[in-house]
């Protein structure tokens, strides 16, 4: 993003809610206003996401399934290939006995990656799925 100077504005909010954020900014060590940037940012990413389809956008799947699931894998792989010109790379952890958890790194429209999304989530055995999204 090209900065072209600041703009200064005020926001009315409740004080506890303002307290809550300074708290958890100062943790993690950023400025008022850099934590209201980046929170701008991720809100307007999300809407583009939801909103407008055929925009390119960036991100990750990250999922958890149950590698016991007869046929899951296979069928994973099999979607995954399908959605080879949106899929970066793949990164597989086993966590335990049972679990995996499988990382996809996604570029191009967002219709598309919404789609994988849902397609790898619909598949039985997947228990958890989360799309983050950055839009370029």
């Amino acid at each position: 993003m090209k900065e072209q100077g600041v703009r200064r504005f005020s926001v009315s909010i409740p004080p506890q809610l303002l307290e809550d954020f300074d708290s958890v900014i100062s943790k993690i060590g950023y400025e008022r206003s850099k934590a209201i940037r980046l929170a701008m940012q991720n809100f307007l990413a999300e809407y583009r996401w939801t909103s407008e389809e055929e925009r390119a956008g960036v991100g990750a799947l990250v999922l958890i399934y149950d590698h016991e699931t007869r046929g899951l894998e296979e069928t994973l792989t099999a979607i995954q290939h399908e959605y080879r010109d949106v899929i970066g790379s793949t990164t597989h952890i086993h966590l335990d006995d049972q679990n995996c958890l499988e990382i996809l790194a996604v570029k191009g429209q967002v219709k598309t990656t919404r789609e994988l999304a849902q397609r790898l989530m619909g598949e039985r055995g997947v228990r958890q799925l989360k799309l983050a999204t950055l839009i370029l």
